[in-house]
């Protein structure tokens, strides 16, 4: 089973944490089902950009963004080259060290 580390976020995982997960669960998917609140305004459709993470470790094992991921990231906040939509990277057999943004260009919030 891969190893998720979600380092530490302010206000959605001010401890970070660490995680198992099955192969083949989407990295927001994984998140939320463990407690963590990541945003996807979209309903994980690929059609927003509020669930960025970088993938600071691990990003080699994940399949390539498709071109319509690739769009998206481009409106991304903050992007960098270990950039992905956690709605659309699927986890494989690799562990992974992730890094949730300290912020998306999402104007409201969803958890008022």
């Amino acid at each position: 089973m891969p190893t998720l580390v979600f380092l530490p976020h302010e206000q959605i995982c001010p401890e970070g944490k660490t995680i198992q997960v099955e192969p083949g669960i989407t990295i927001c998917d994984a998140a939320l089902q463990n407690g963590i609140p990541i945003e996807h305004a979209c309903e994980k459709s690929c059609a927003c950009t509020t669930c960025h993470v970088h993938v600071r470790l691990g990003l080699e094992a994940l399949e390539d963004a498709t071109e319509d991921e690739e769009d998206y990231l481009d409106k991304a906040w903050g992007l960098d080259t270990d950039s992905r939509l956690s709605c659309q990277a699927l986890v494989t057999d690799a562990d992974l060290t992730i890094e949730i943004p300290k912020y998306t260009i999402n104007l409201v919030s969803e958890n008022h």
